[in-house]
């Protein structure tokens, strides 16, 4: 569908820069959504469940280029519309959901730092989370007449009864009392220990006089306490994102490989089972990372069983939607007509007057990646787009050369995904070596 508007000059060079490499825009992404409409009706019913005091998993899978990030930016955005509050983070070889040197902390540390909020989309939004709270917390004393040290108590003792909520809440309670005594460090040093950026207790005892510190082996449940602390904040609640999950699939060794299967596991059957509260996890990933018998969740038995498709819905040749394993349909080669569309309409600013190229053009281009790649052009179709956005820049520098004369010689490469395994050892004193 056409947008109307004008795209701002900002906006449209985040797109197409973003685009050109490769890379999932930060905003505008409205601008250029297309399909998938059944995939994202499901979505927004978990992001409705979440809301409601419920629980959601879900594993997006889909091929590499196929737009699994672009899909949960998408998700993301519908769930900051909602009040929820998001956090996203990728994995890499030092961010891991299970680890015994930090790299569970790191994933959890970087999660916090692109904490976004509606007013606050573009990150680094838990000190306007914890402020918001404490403002909550003010409105709250003015309607009752209690104090604001007694209001903070009261909300803050539910999550006392959780796995290192006791901590928690003197955390949050800390950065009220530097609030209020105008003590900057003291507020500083609450949102490092939220942001699990303290590596030794001493330094968080010496600080803020807890016994503990978010570390590896309190990864989830800390999310799960961030989830009900939003949620005391007047939010919806919390949706984490985590992408690149394949990197788990990559790790070589088995049992480091393993114990992050049984995170995932322990997460996925608190969700399914509504032990969560207002908690959600959109987990990205490849067909690999999910399917492999030999590396993939499908070699760990319990995951296996809870994430295995529909038979029925096979059998019938339909997808069942509800389902905690989620593989995104393929755009179609009339979607991605439609996304040439709107990629060349953000190009111009969103005035038609100043197209570079007619609606032939964008006919003869897929016609050309049809012949070159096959089915790959719209299947994954990051390449596609790359080509594509190429193209409009050559003809906007050099407005002598005819659109007709580049089509047949744009080069589009089908894409590959990387080989690249994680040689991790785990030795006696907690180290980790990585080998590329």
């Amino acid at each position: 569908m056409m947008i109307a508007k004008k795209i701002r000059a900002k906006e449209k060079d985040a797109i197409i820069q973003s685009l050109k490499s490769g890379v999932t825009p930060k905003v505008g992404i409205q601008h250029i959504q297309v399909g998938r409409v059944n995939e994202l009706r499901a979505m927004i019913q978990d992001i409705e469940r979440i809301s409601d005091g419920g629980s959601a998993f879900r594993l997006i899978i889909g091929e590499y280029g196929s737009g699994k990030t672009f899909f949960l930016s998408v998700v993301r955005a519908i769930a900051l519309e909602r009040k929820l509050v998001t956090v996203n983070a990728d994995l890499s070889p030092d961010r891991r959901i299970h680890a015994s040197a930090g790299q569970a902390r790191n994933l959890y540390s970087e999660l916090m730092r692109n904490m976004s909020t509606r007013n606050k989309p573009d990150g680094n939004a838990l000190t306007s989370v914890v402020e918001k709270f404490i403002t909550e917390a003010r409105m709250e004393a003015d309607s009752t007449g209690k104090s604001i040290n007694a209001v903070i108590h009261e909300k803050l003792s539910s999550l006392s009864e959780l796995v290192g909520g006791y901590d928690f809440a003197k955390v949050v309670e800390a950065y009220w009392n530097g609030h209020e005594a105008d003590d900057e460090a003291l507020k500083a040093n609450a949102i490092k220990w939220l942001r699990a950026e303290y590596s030794t207790k001493t330094d968080a005892r010496n600080d803020l006089g807890v016994r503990t510190i978010i570390s590896d082996a309190s990864f989830y449940d800390s999310l799960k306490l961030m989830s009900l602390f939003v949620r005391q904040a007047g939010y919806q609640g919390l949706l984490v994102n985590l992408d690149e999950m394949v990197n788990l699939y990559k790790l070589n060794n088995t049992t480091a490989r393993t114990s992050n299967y049984e995170q995932i596991l322990r997460i996925l059957n608190d969700c399914l089972q509504g032990t969560a509260e207002h908690l959600g996890f959109l987990l990205g990933g490849t067909p690999e990372f999910l399917l492999d018998p030999r590396k993939g969740l499908y070699s760990y038995e319990a995951l296996q069983s809870r994430l295995a498709g529909n038979t029925f819905a096979k059998q019938a040749g339909v997808i069942d939607y509800s389902s905690p394993a989620l593989h995104l349909a393929s755009l179609t080669p009339e979607e991605l007509y439609i996304l040439l569309k709107n990629l060349r309409h953000v190009h111009a600013e969103g005035d038609e007057s100043k197209y570079l190229v007619p609606d032939e053009s964008l006919k003869a281009f897929l016609k050309h990646c049809s012949q070159t790649i096959g089915d790959a052009y719209f299947r994954t179709p990051r390449n596609t787009i790359k080509a594509f956005l190429d193209m409009l820049a050559v003809i906007d520098q050099n407005p002598n050369i005819a659109w007709n004369n580049l089509v047949a010689s744009v080069a589009i490469e089908e894409e590959k995904p990387s080989d690249v395994e994680l040689d991790i050892e785990d030795t006696e004193d907690d180290l980790a070596d990585f080998k590329l």
